[in-house]
């Protein structure tokens, strides 16, 4: 676990550093895009946030190539240069569409060859574990277009979810320590050695966000663009292949006494290929209704429009930060209620904590519609938006005669460009002051 906390400080701090002067980059080579219908924030801001991401991955996957226990992930496995492999493809492509705005379609396709470079290099699905079955294997096919198919809609699902000041750095930070925390468990509890470079890329996953977040909670100083929503994205993807696709539920059978039980327990990593990860069910399901909602209107599925959950909460009257934690919330009730879930499925106060934090979950989504009024007694205690506000008119009226009761300062310029001050009342004997020009 040390060496894992290391690789993951490592990686958060020279993500944190370097984002500076990546931000500072970003501004002379004029990777500012100017405000579109869509965005939510005023001001022209940098973007190319992935560069230091990039270099916070490097450093990571560096550090561990150094270290006693974690050197052998690398010596027995090719998943690790695989995923280097890849994420550089699709940084590369990310960094060009945060300066250029190239074509939707060649991202997709840059997407493709990224996720392609990967299975080439052994990190793909094998098999499947299926519930009640036991594990099917996958021909060579199956498995390329099934790890492709998974590539691509994780990082597209990220990238959707990517519209808010950190939130997109912050929900797979949350589905990157819940993935953790599996894939450790399999580890090190089990023994099983497989599980050993998605546990690696997990930890590097949240150093990476961890160290690009203070300069992306808003506002924002710098966004991370395509290279990092991207980025980010793959690298989920590849921890969710790993664990999913090289463990043999066989190996599991020892411990939980059968197959199907052994299958059984890896329910948090089968789902993640039907939804297609359900530790960032959030994304997805972002993912999946902007792309019915595009296509029933006859646009393209890549068009951008403000459809989005987060923009949704916004309208409705969230706040940024507080749209930002509600959407935090969620991710996390769903990722590590899968995995407590994942250790003990016959516990019913799993099931029952879930659902109760679901009704506070609802609760506090549909608070702008009912926002508590308290009474005249407390109104000096509780935030101005829990106090109840008077009649306009009433207050148009008591504005009025304040105003005919008091004094007021009027500025009376000269000819020289000095202002005098001097005291007007709305006395009916007194005639109005005139204001020289």
């Amino acid at each position: 676990m040390r060496e894992y906390l290391l690789t993951l400080c490592i990686t958060a701090a020279v993500t944190y550093l370097l984002t500076g002067p990546v931000r500072k980059f970003a501004i002379v080579a004029g990777a500012m895009p100017e405000i579109r219908a869509r965005d939510v924030h005023r001001e022209p801001t940098p973007r190319l946030g992935g560069i230091a991401m990039f270099f916070g991955l490097c450093a990571g996957l560096l550090v561990a190539d150094h270290l006693t226990n974690l050197s052998e992930v690398f010596e027995k496995s090719n998943e690790p240069r695989a995923l280097l492999s890849g994420a550089a493809l699709i940084w590369l492509i990310g960094v060009l569409d945060d300066k250029f705005e190239i074509d939707a379609l060649i991202k997709l396709g840059g997407q493709m060859i990224a996720a392609g470079v990967m299975v080439m290099q052994g990190l793909t699905i094998l098999w499947l574990p299926i519930p009640s079955v036991g594990s099917v294997a996958l021909t060579q096919w199956q498995g390329t277009l099934l790890t492709v198919a998974l590539v691509v809609i994780t990082i597209n699902a990220v990238n959707f979810v990517d519209g808010l000041d950190g939130l997109a750095a912050g929900m797979v930070c949350i589905a990157a320590a819940a993935f953790f925390l599996y894939a450790y468990r399999i580890w090190y509890s089990y023994g099983i050695e497989a599980a050993a470079p998605a546990t690696l890329f997990s930890a590097i996953l949240m150093g990476m966000c961890l160290g690009f977040l203070p300069h992306n909670m808003h506002p924002a100083r710098i966004f991370m663009g395509d290279s990092g929503s991207m980025l980010i994205g793959l690298v989920l993807a590849a921890g969710a292949i790993s664990i999913t696709g090289q463990i043999d539920p066989d190996a599991l059978k020892l411990f939980a006494g059968s197959e199907k039980a052994a299958v059984h327990q890896t329910v948090p990593v089968y789902i993640p290929l039907l939804l297609p990860l359900s530790i960032i069910a959030v994304p997805a399901a972002d993912l999946i209704s902007a792309i019915v909602r595009r296509t029933w209107r006859g646009q393209s599925p890549f068009a951008a429009d403000r459809g989005h959950l987060h923009h949704r909460l916004l309208e409705i009257g969230h706040s940024h930060s507080r749209a930002v934690w509600i959407m935090y919330f969620w991710s996390a009730l769903i990722a590590f209620g899968s995995l407590a879930y994942s250790v003990n499925s016959a516990s019913m106060w799993i099931v029952l904590g879930v659902v109760f934090l679901s009704a506070i979950g609802l609760v506090l989504l549909l608070l702008p519609r009912f926002t508590p009024r308290v009474p005249v007694w407390a109104q000096a205690i509780v935030p101005p938006r829990y106090r109840r506000r008077r009649p306009v008119a009433a207050e148009s009226m008591e504005s009025v005669e304040v105003e005919q009761r008091t004094p007021v300062a009027v500025g009376v310029a000269g000819v020289n460009g000095a202002t005098a001050l001097r005291a007007r009342s709305h006395a009916p004997e007194r005639p109005k002051a005139e204001t020289s020009r």
